[in-house]
């Protein structure tokens, strides 16, 4: 029976073994083969659902971030903005910086003409430059939206002031200032001789009787090129009403004290006497037994005629006018100089003392003297006189 191998049940079941592997060995079959992929591509179509969903997950937050962005946008960036500009501007901007004003004030000057972005970011600058107290009032050329620290630089520097400086020197008569305004600022002399005739509007009060002689302050001004003639000259009688506040004087008086003070700036030979010649005039108007109470003082002819000079003539001392002190008594009409701070404290202070004369005896040096009796007078008299024949045309 061994040569009938072949029909022995085992090669049954090998053949049968190799037509259907997964019953012998656990190999898949076509049919497992079939079912294996069909899961496999049920898996990828659930993940691609899957991605899709994230998908329009993430662009449906993002929407909403970028939704809550633009609405919270306006108030965050007003938390978050800097409250200064960057750099040094651009463009030319005209500032006027007022006189005393502090770092605060000229911050808001700035803020408002658009020069700085705050006026909390100049005024923080100011504090770190040791130097910001030193800014002086008048007209600057400045540059638009300039960094806080780059304006308080230019502020610093006097070439950025754009107004020209005038000085008005004491002792100087209206008449003298007008043309000396016209001429610095480039305003017709019209305009300030038409501002004149409102005098209230100048702030002059009514005991000036209209005139403004005695009441343009002498000072350095930087009017700049925006204040017309009319404002120029009232800022000069605001300084002359604040000099006499400042010093206590009230305003029933300011017209009075303003003479005897336009007085002793012309005549005094320097500010030590100013005190002094205001006492003379006190004692010659109290002295009713001396020429009636005349003062005779040649700066009110000189004014009343219109001329400077040392001395007067006699055809001068007769003119009928109430400036002239030769022909009446008591002080002239009003002052004849628009006099400054020392004049009018001295004339509201004068120093006492008996004197009845005075003259200039060089009036280069400005070498006065003073004189009780009218004999030491004409010895001091006849010492100018002397001046006068050295020095031809002076006098």
């Amino acid at each position: 029976m061994p040569d009938r191998q072949d029909d022995h049940p085992l090669g049954a079941v090998i053949a049968d073994a190799h037509e259907h592997p997964d019953d012998a060995e656990g190999y898949p079959t076509r049919s497992s083969r079939r079912a294996a992929r069909s899961h496999h591509q049920r898996r990828k179509r659930r993940r691609g659902r899957r991605s899709i969903v994230m998908l329009v997950a993430l662009v449906l937050v993002a929407a909403g971030a970028f939704g809550a962005y633009s609405v919270l946008r306006p108030f965050v960036s007003q938390f978050t903005a800097s409250d200064d500009y960057a750099g040094s501007g651009t463009g030319r901007v005209s500032v006027t910086i007022p006189e005393g004003a502090s770092g605060t004030s000229i911050g808001h000057v700035l803020e408002h003409a658009g020069v700085v972005k705050s006026s909390k970011a100049f005024v923080e600058a100011a504090k770190t430059n040791p130097n910001s107290g030193s800014i002086q009032p008048g007209q600057y050329t400045l540059h638009k939206q300039m960094a806080a620290a780059s304006a308080l630089t230019m502020l610093l520097d006097p070439t950025s002031r754009s107004a020209d400086k005038v000085t008005v020197r004491e002792g100087l008569r209206a008449s003298e200032i007008l043309p000396l305004l016209a001429k610095s600022t480039g305003q017709p002399l019209a305009d300030y001789q038409a501002a004149l005739k409102n005098p209230e509007a100048l702030g002059i009060p009514a005991s000036a009787k209209g005139k403004v002689e005695g009441w343009l302050f002498p000072d350095t001004y930087e009017f700049g090129t925006e204040k017309t003639a009319a404002q120029q000259l009232e800022t000069m009688v605001a300084r002359t009403h604040q000099v006499l506040d400042d010093l206590g004087v009230k305003d029933a008086d300011a017209q009075r004290l303003l003479t005897v003070a336009s007085i002793a700036e012309v005549e005094a030979g320097s500010k030590a006497d100013y005190a002094k010649v205001a006492q003379v005039l006190d004692n010659r108007l109290a002295n009713q037994l001396h020429n009636g109470g005349k003062l005779q003082l040649d700066s009110t002819v000189s004014y009343a005629v219109g001329k400077r000079s040392l001395t007067t003539t006699a055809a001068e001392r007769a003119v009928d006018s109430p400036y002239n002190t030769y022909r009446y008594a008591g002080l002239p009409a009003g002052p004849i100089s628009n006099p400054g701070k020392a004049a009018i404290d001295g004339a509201l202070h004068p120093k006492a003392g008996p004197w009845l004369f005075f003259v200039t005896v060089d009036p280069v040096t400005g070498e006065t003297k003073f004189a009780v009796t009218a004999a030491e007078h004409a010895k001091y008299v006849k010492e100018f006189q002397s001046w006068c024949q050295a020095h031809p045309g002076k006098c």
